[in-house]
């Protein structure tokens, strides 16, 4: 594949778990343990793909620095967070700073991080490509999607999705009216997730965009199906 990818993480036995499972899928790993570390490797060469804890040592925003810090050196660099920190603040904050998703650490997490990472690195050679054409643009009345860019918008204010929930609503919004199953929206998710991280997914879109809009009601569910796009 050639991605480089660095992982800025504090915890060794962390570190190790994750490096085998990343060069497992043929990516190149470097390890930073702490912050000033990082910024110096940053400096010197960026990696393809950053991976952040948040916490680091005795710094608990660290993670959150590094990344202005990265958005200063490339505005496209992708940037995933993944740290114990579940709290929807510190998601949003992450989301808000430029991380193209955000990841909790558990169990699974080694399970999917691989098929994460492959989805981003899918959407940057969108980007490096110079693809945007219309076949790139979902546009139904006040909804704006731009799969090149990975931006969303609702009455032309942005609506701030983890790159999963982004793939997510593209399969559904695409076609308005059209049924999408849990199985062709795990497949549209490029991540290995269930019927229960599906619907959990679609909560958190819909609570997203209500955010902006308290009476969006255009995600519709269809019981034991999927899920359509509802226009009107």
């Amino acid at each position: 594949m050639g991605y480089r990818i660095t992982l800025v993480e504090d915890d060794p036995q962390l570190q190790e778990n994750y490096v085998k499972a990343l060069e497992r899928s043929g990516y190149d790993v470097s390890v930073c343990g702490e912050k000033q570390e990082a910024i110096d490797a940053f400096e010197t060469s960026l990696p393809d793909l950053v991976i952040l804890d948040i916490m680091l040592g005795d710094e608990i925003d660290a993670g959150f620095e590094l990344c202005r810090h990265l958005r200063a050196l490339s505005p496209t660099i992708p940037i995933i967070f993944l740290t114990a920190r579940n709290s929807d603040i510190d998601r949003v904050s992450g989301l808000r700073l430029g991380g193209w998703d955000y990841l909790t650490k558990d169990v699974t997490t080694l399970d999917f991080l691989p098929a994460r990472i492959s989805a981003m690195f899918r959407t940057v050679e969108i980007l490096r490509s110079g693809n945007s054409g219309e076949e790139d643009l979902i546009e139904h009345s006040q909804l704006r999607i731009d799969e090149a860019r990975k931006e969303v918008y609702w009455q032309d204010k942005p609506v701030l999705l983890t790159l999963t929930e982004f793939w997510i609503l593209s399969a559904i919004a695409r076609r308005p009216g059209h049924l999408k199953t849990h199985d062709q929206l795990m497949d549209a998710a490029n991540a290995v997730v269930t019927n229960n991280t599906i619907t959990a997914h679609i909560r958190r879109i819909r609570n997203k965009f209500r955010e902006i809009d308290p009476d969006f009601d255009h995600i519709r569910s269809e019981y034991g199906m999927g899920y359509r796009w509802h226009s009107a």
